[in-house]
């Protein structure tokens, strides 16, 4: 079935319903953040978290969170 549909609220509704019905909530999901570039500088924070971060700190990290 064909279907002509020039409002930008009915396509994204459809084309949510058939991502949904297609692949499953988790699917859509997935396929649907692939195209969210976000808003922040993800190398820039990567470095500022990297410098500011030492492995003793990270392993005591991870002990403190699974207590």
């Amino acid at each position: 079935m064909k279907m002509v549909i020039k409002e930008p609220n009915t396509i994204r509704k459809k084309g949510i319903e058939v991502l949904s019905r297609e692949l499953g909530p988790l699917g859509m999901t997935y396929f649907i953040r692939q195209f969210d570039s976000g808003e922040s500088d993800y190398t820039k924070e990567r470095a500022e978290i990297q410098e500011s971060t030492n492995v003793k700190e990270i392993v005591e990290e991870i002990y403190r969170r699974r207590k």
